[in-house]
């Protein structure tokens, strides 16, 4: 299999720093495709240096950065909480090669995406599959 399309999350692939992820709520494009809420921020490496702390680092990181979060509300146990990531996780990682293509297309371009489950029930991994898939087409589609 050709590395370039290989189906791992890495962990600089994860997006996990506070001040990014408060950086791509603040600055970034939302939607809703139910029972999922994405966040994303589409950047240029010449933007970089925004005077964030820690800028200089950014220039290294990959094209495409992913986080995840469910509300701590909607499910009490922590234990469902983790399922529920631990599903949205599997059918990125298995679909983000498409977006993934996009992105590298545009040169010197990164993108950060944020899932949150805004749903109140346990789901189904053919859900979660589903609807990821319409998140990633509709950001594919707005990014062209």
């Amino acid at each position: 299999m050709d590395n370039k399309y290989r189906f791992t999350l890495a962990k600089d692939e994860r997006l996990k720093k506070r001040t990014y992820i408060q950086e791509l709520f603040d600055s970034g494009e939302s939607f809703s495709i139910y029972p999922i809420k994405a966040f994303y921020f589409l950047r240029h490496d010449t933007d970089i240096d925004d005077g964030i702390p820690g800028w200089k680092e950014r220039i290294m990181e990959p094209i495409l950065q992913f986080g995840v979060g469910v509300s701590k509300k909607n499910f009490k146990s922590a234990v469902d909480r983790n399922r529920i990531k631990r599903l949205i996780r599997e059918a990125y990682r298995l679909q983000r090669h498409y977006l993934s293509t996009v992105i590298a297309g545009k040169k010197e371009w990164c993108l950060k995406l944020f899932v949150l489950y805004t749903g109140k029930e346990l789901p189904t991994y053919s859900l979660i599959d589903e609807k990821m898939e319409q998140v990633l087409n509709r950001i594919e589609k707005d990014i062209r």
